[in-house]
């Protein structure tokens, strides 16, 4: 159970970290999109789709799906900046109202797609190959 605590912890703020980088290097649009936000959030699903297949296929072992999965993917996603970007959106105008009614249908539909997409990619990974005794 510790092991699981500090592997989440450790993972998790590898993945904030993460996330900002990403949100750094997407450029904002004038009108207020949060486009930064939308990709990172689809980036974390699809990563999470992808080492979630891995792990199903034993190509990672539970330790490292609790790292990468629970632990970065998590820190990597966003619920709350979400919700705050499109709280914003919604605030700033009718014509921004609406917008934020696309980018929230779009971040569900884009999100579900990416995990389709990096299950599909994480299911055609080859196992590992395992080495007999005596390293023969």
């Amino acid at each position: 159970m510790v092991n699981f605590i500090i592997l989440v912890l450790v993972g998790g703020g590898l993945g904030a970290m993460l996330r900002e980088f990403v949100m750094l290097m997407v450029p904002n649009p004038m009108d207020g999109f949060p486009l930064d936000i939308l990709v990172a959030n689809l980036l974390a699903a699809f990563l999470l789709g992808l080492v979630t297949a891995l792990h199903g296929r034993r190509v990672l072992s539970d330790d490292v799906y609790v790292l990468l999965g629970a632990g970065i993917m998590g820190g990597m996603s966003t619920f709350s900046s979400f919700v705050y970007g499109s709280v914003v959106l919604m605030h700033a105008s009718i014509a921004s109202a609406v917008v934020a009614a696309v980018y929230v249908v779009v971040s569900l539909m884009l999100g579900y797609l990416a995990i389709i997409v990096g299950e599909k990619l994480g299911g055609q990974a080859r196992r590992p190959v395992a080495v007999p005794a005596g390293g023969g």
